[in-house]
């Protein structure tokens, strides 16, 4: 036993003078944990923002983990939903105020927003929806997160705020989002006031998509992905580009945007499929390919 532990105590010496090459890493026993965390099950995604002692801010590494967990596999056939959630009692509270400072310097802070802003636009631009599971208090930049996905579930006790203004930094990113999901004079009061608003509020002005019991929030997220999971990917995928393109256009243009895609929707493969099957009185076999059935 004293060999032993004699022996282990040179180990530790002759390690403490190691000179170690550039890219090695010595490992303790306990392990940072990671950002995020991302699981994979029956065709859904879930992505879950994992720093709760720091109220799951939103710091350049957290954007950073975000954004390779939504990007990983994106063109998969078996990827039909993502589902982004939050542990503890705050789903996310903006930027890291820390990474703020003048002592990070403006390159920095560039990199942050430009970061941010892919992020957000990454969530609506990938081919499948994506689903904020919210089960607290979301700000700022938090609460822009939620603006961006395409559905939101939340309990009753979840509040949306972007409080910005009132420590010196208006929330100018967070409004983009923020603006083309609420009415503006309501995206005008909170981003003037910083005053949260009520997960009933958020329902009422366009916010968020469902309230539900606290109890229920999982079951009802999941509910909605499995629906969707169920529909052909391809077909989701050009209703939801086409969504959000003709959301920037014009009547007229959107028409003709809307107008194009119906053509080219009804030329896919499982586009036939589901018409013949609707015809037939049977439920549609799709292919989940952007396969098409005619020119």
């Amino acid at each position: 036993m004293a060999r032993s532990l004699l022996s282990r105590a040179v180990d530790v010496v002759h390690l403490s003078r190691l000179t170690l090459l550039p890219g090695t890493r010595l490992y303790t026993q306990t392990q940072t944990e990671p950002l995020t965390v991302k699981q994979e099950n029956n065709r859904i995604r879930r992505i879950i923002l994992n720093n709760p002692k720091k109220r799951n801010a939103l710091s350049l590494a957290m954007l950073e983990s975000l954004r390779e967990n939504i990007l990983t596999d994106i063109d998969s056939e078996n990827l039909r939903v993502i589902i982004i959630s939050a542990k503890g009692p705050v789903f996310s509270s903006g930027h890291d105020l820390k990474e703020l400072t003048s002592a990070q310097g403006r390159e920095y802070h560039t990199q942050v927003f430009h970061t941010c802003a892919e992020v957000m636009t990454l969530i609506q631009d990938i081919p499948v929806p994506v689903i904020a599971m919210v089960n607290g208090i979301a700000t700022a930049a938090g609460c822009q997160l939620v603006a961006s996905c395409d559905i939101a579930v939340v309990t009753e006790k979840s509040t949306f705020a972007t409080p910005g203004v009132n420590v010196g930094l208006f929330c100018s990113t967070p409004a983009v989002a923020i603006g083309r999901a609420v009415p503006r004079k309501v995206a005008m009061e909170m981003l003037f006031t910083g005053a949260p608003i009520s997960a009933h509020d958020a329902l009422l002005h366009g916010l968020v998509s469902k309230v539900v019991p606290e109890e229920r929030l999982e079951e009802e997220t999941l509910a909605i992905a499995q629906r969707v999971c169920q529909a052909s990917r391809p077909v989701v995928a050009l209703g939801k580009a086409t969504f959000q393109r003709q959301m920037a256009q014009g009547r007229d243009a959107a028409y003709a945007t809307a107008s194009k895609v119906m053509v080219d929707n009804l030329a896919l493969r499982d586009g036939q499929e589901g018409i013949r099957a609707f015809i037939e009185k049977r439920k549609p076999v799709w292919s989940h390919t952007a396969e098409t059935a005619h020119d």
